[in-house]
């Protein structure tokens, strides 16, 4: 590769990379406005636009990076959500629209801060805090005139706040006991006792616990009573009835709002990966509408107070995530923000395509495949896995995949034992010494791409942040042979040592997930890619951000001091501004630029003649 072209190539990595997105939609009180996050000046701030369209105006401009805002009840405050140095420790603050009387209302420091809700009246902010014990977060109460915040909950676990009856005095939470099970409970005022709403035997979700219009009822996303997620009624009269509402058979159900007025449900089914939304009468349950979305996924789900509009974000794998609006009586949909994409023409993108196959035991397994324009297969394939683990591989814009097919190198996506979306079973899989089959899985996926003629041996890389990172370490650990290159991305390779400095309170409820190590040790060191990284053969970049405090910096730092003690090909890139991922624009270009120059050096034939 020329040195004019190594530029070119380069240049067109970043302008991919600076695509942005817009998330975290929340209307204005009288419906004119829409405050949302988004990075559109390379950094996730908040930004204000009109309902009825136009340019953006900005309501933040913070050092930290902002993940969530919502818009007070009264109209006179925003609740922003922001994390200091992109890491896990988020704080609350309270702005007015336009962006003046910034006032912190968490403790700052290392605590985590969750943003929960206003109360009704928007005198008060709910969150939740591990700022009283790091092990555990609480819901907290705090006025945003004066006085100390009100600690709501005192027992264990995970807690955060689900819903808030009007008048402030009940309360829904949700209390995580580990991955993969959890509960929804009742708080009443002033004492705030709780009452659980969700007994069953583990594990079992409940998701997205929501107030009835009359406040009679609990609406909430469960497993409990079929594999697949549904939607599922708890009175809170007449016995504490338990109903399923609406069920599929070939669907989870993802997310789901109520209108305002009681009469609307809007949901969100998961086939797959793939996404479809439908409006439901609440009063016997039936579709109405389905909805014809111009993009895969669609989430974020916002009724304006008067329930004429329903606001969400749609993305794709060739769609960048934006906001868009739904007109409820007609069904029509139109985009309201319009994230940039200067130099990429969207429609030269590529889509993804779903793929079956099995896994070494027989488990029927799926992955999104992405394939180059140009050219024919086999093609020079990067395998790309998730984080979580109980996360999901779906087909959204990802803009390392279309730097990587423009170059000429497929992407596979698959979606392994473990991953969520595919029912309660499924996703259980890989608990504990399960996780040995889900590291085979790596195996079954690179043979099904070699069988099928879709990849080439010899011409494999795999990638993947967080979970994902664990996933690509421990496949060049135990198939050093099928991997010509690898990519990990903030992830865990010691999970002794992950579990001694990641969050305590995520470490609390990772025991069941991966192993207890106060008395499961051995199986953590059999589990762990660290004491493997002797049989790793193929070149290895390596990225993390300092302030990560989920998958700490020293989970990076032992790959690769063991790697070059090996004097195998290792690069380490560390962003000092960032934590569990990468948001500012600049960190974003440089990450897709070394990822794709990564595998092009190691997978591209010319590269290797």
């Amino acid at each position: 590769m020329t040195r004019e072209s190594a530029g070119e190539t380069s240049e067109a990595i970043a302008l991919m990379a600076k695509i942005g997105r817009c998330w975290s939609p929340s209307f204005s009180p009288d419906g004119a406005q829409i405050a949302f996050v988004s990075d559109l000046t390379g950094s996730p701030q908040v930004w204000r636009i009109p309902v009825a369209g136009g340019f953006p105006a900005a309501a933040t401009a913070f050092e930290e990076q902002v993940s969530r805002v919502i818009w007070s009840p009264a109209g006179e405050w925003l609740a922003v959500e922001s994390a200091p140095g992109g890491g896990m420790n988020s704080q609350i603050d309270i702005v007015r629209p336009d962006g003046s009387d910034r006032r912190r209302l968490t403790a700052g420091g290392i605590s985590n801060n969750w943003l929960g809700g206003w109360a009704k009246d928007g005198g008060a902010v709910f969150y939740s805090s591990n700022a009283d014990s790091l092990d555990s977060m609480a819901c907290f109460r705090k006025a945003i005139e004066a006085g100390a915040a009100e600690k709501l909950t005192s027992a264990g676990g995970t807690a955060t706040i689900e819903d808030i009856s009007a008048d402030g005095s009940w309360l829904l939470i949700k209390r995580v006991a580990y991955r993969g099970d959890s509960d929804v409970y009742l708080l009443e005022a002033p004492n705030w006792n709780e009452q659980l709403l969700t007994a069953h035997q583990p594990p079992a979700g409940f998701e997205n616990a929501r107030f009835s219009a009359d406040e009679r009822a609990v609406f909430v996303i469960s497993n409990r009573d079929a594999d697949l997620a549904c939607l599922c009624r708890r009175s809170l009269q007449n016995g504490a009835q338990w109903e399923i509402l609406r069920a599929r058979q070939d669907a989870e159900l993802d997310e789901f709002t109520l209108s305002p007025d009681g009469e609307l449900a809007a949901l969100v089914w998961n086939i797959a990966g793939r996404q479809e939304l439908e409006l439901v009468s609440l009063a016997d349950f039936e579709v109405r509408r389905v909805i014809e979305l111009p993009g895969e996924i669609v989430e974020s789900l916002r009724f304006s107070q008067d329930g004429s509009i329903l606001a969400m974000c749609i993305s794709g794998a060739r769609t960048p995530q934006d906001i868009w609006l739904l007109n409820v009586a007609s069904g029509s949909v139109r985009q309201l923000t319009r994230s940039p994409h200067v130099g990429v023409n969207l429609a030269q993108l590529v889509g993804a395509s779903l793929l079956k196959y099995r896994a070494h035991d027989s488990l029927s397994l799926t992955g999104w495949h992405y394939a180059p324009r140009t050219g024919d297969g086999p093609y020079p394939t990067v395998l790309s896995f998730h984080g979580g683990p109980e996360g999901q591989e779906q087909p959204r814009f990802r803009y390392e995949y279309q730097a990587l097919l423009a170059r000429g190198i497929a992407v596979f996506a698959p979606n392994v034992r473990g991953s969520s979306g595919f029912g309660l079973r499924f996703v259980n899989l890989d608990n504990g010494a399960l996780r040995f089959n889900a590291i085979q899985d790596i195996a079954s996926t690179a043979q099904f791409l070699i069988d099928s003629g879709l990849a080439e041996a010899g011409r494999l890389g795999i990638m993947g942040g967080s979970y994902g990172g664990y996933m690509t370490m421990a496949g060049l650990a135990a198939f050093p042979a099928l991997f010509a290159a690898g990519v990990n991305l903030y992830g865990v390779v010691n999970f002794k040592t992950f579990f001694e400095r990641t969050e305590p309170w995520m470490a609390s409820i990772s025991k069941i997930e991966y192993g207890d190590p106060e008395t499961e040790g051995d199986l953590l060191d059999a589990l762990s890619p660290i004491h493997k990284l002797a049989q790793v053969k193929a070149p290895t970049l390596v990225l993390h951000g300092a302030n990560d405090t989920n998958v700490p910096v020293q989970e990076a730092e032992q790959v690769v001091a063991a790697l070059r003690e090996r004097e195998l090909p290792v690069e380490y890139i560390l962003f000092p501004d960032e934590g569990h991922g990468f948001y500012n624009e600049e960190n974003r270009v440089t990450a897709a630029v070394a990822i794709v120059n990564w595998f092009v050096k190691y997978l591209l034939v010319a590269d290797k003649a």
